[in-house]
């Protein structure tokens, strides 16, 4: 997997396009989870492109959030990405604004955990620590169940996911758990 866009670059091109720091965050978190997700299954020679798709995953989505993953192509291929970034960046939007399915693990990753991440991030702000350092699976599991709690996180996709993956559910919630511990500091000393 060669890339066609630096890591410098790339958070660039995200910042140009999302000015609300919750969007820049959330590319950040999306970053270091699919990086830690590389790692963890063995791709570890590709992190880096790994996290550059979560970076720029939702590049469109501030300005385009009724054309999200079909405004995204436009952006990116202005910016010289290539062909492969651009399938794995919408291929998170399958079934939902795009009929670009997630193929590649990393994709299929990407496709699970970009909704859950967002759901762990709202756990850990009802956490006295304010982090996921501590947080555990039962605590999350119990967030997950109440369908009131971060319901624009779609459990839906979050379980499709976990389909696609071959994964029981918990297994993904137990891993993203590690894998946000993994760069929560790093993402805070960036912003």
């Amino acid at each position: 997997m060669e890339l066609s866009i630096s890591r410098a670059d790339a958070l660039e091109l995200l910042k140009k396009h999302n000015k609300e720091p919750f969007h820049i965050v959330h590319g950040l978190t999306v970053e270091g989870v699919m990086k830690w997700y590389a790692n963890e299954l063995g791709y570890g020679d590709n992190a880096e492109y790994w996290g550059i798709v979560g970076l720029l995953h939702d590049v469109d989505f501030e300005e385009y959030p009724d054309e999200h993953c079909l405004k995204a192509p436009e952006i990116l291929r202005e910016a010289g990405v290539g062909e492969d970034i651009i399938h794995a960046v919408c291929s998170h939007g399958y079934g939902l604004t795009v009929d670009v399915k997630p193929e590649h693990t990393m994709e299929k990753v990407l496709f699970a955990t970009d909704e859950l991440t967002g759901l762990i991030g709202a756990a850990a702000k009802m956490r006295p620590s304010k982090s996921v350092s501590d947080m555990e699976l039962k605590s999350l599991k119990k967030k997950y169940k109440d369908k009131r709690f971060a319901a624009g996180c779609s459990r839906d996709v979050i379980e499709q996911g976990a389909e696609m993956l071959g994964w029981e559910l918990d297994e993904l919630l137990e891993k993203t758990i590690l894998a946000m511990r993994s760069c929560e500091d790093s993402i805070k000393s960036e912003c």
